[in-house]
């Protein structure tokens, strides 16, 4: 299980590491660009669907934790679909409902990522 680090003081968000590698890629161009974008992630928590959200800006510092083979298999189609959700108003929302948070992911289908639907 992967680890983002946000800002100062905040509680680490947990995800499973291909999602976080991809995300790194992503997070890391946008704030290379000076591009600030919003990131949402669904979660379950006591049997229901919460939603939490941060702003990512070049001012606030960031810690990625992964594993380092996960890094290394990044897939370009999902790549493409977080930039084109990071340029959307409603920004980047992942759905991790369907993941074992408890337990590390080994495989993720990256053909069908899980991006939340946007309505």
């Amino acid at each position: 299980m992967g680890t983002l680090h946000y800002g100062a003081t905040g509680d680490p968000i947990e995800m499973p590491d291909r999602i976080l590698a991809h995300l790194k890629v992503l997070i890391s161009t946008k704030l290379r660009r000076n591009e600030s974008f919003s990131l949402s992630w669904d979660r379950l928590t006591d049997g229901a669907v919460e939603r939490s959200s941060i702003w990512l800006h070049c001012s606030i510092p960031l810690q990625f934790q992964m594993d380092a083979e996960a890094a290394k298999q990044l897939d370009r189609t999902y790549l493409q679909q977080l930039a084109d959700q990071a340029n959307s108003s409603a920004g980047v929302v992942i759905d991790l409902c369907d993941q074992v948070i408890e337990r590390e992911i080994t495989e993720i289908d990256v053909r069908t990522p899980t991006l939340a639907r946007v309505a």
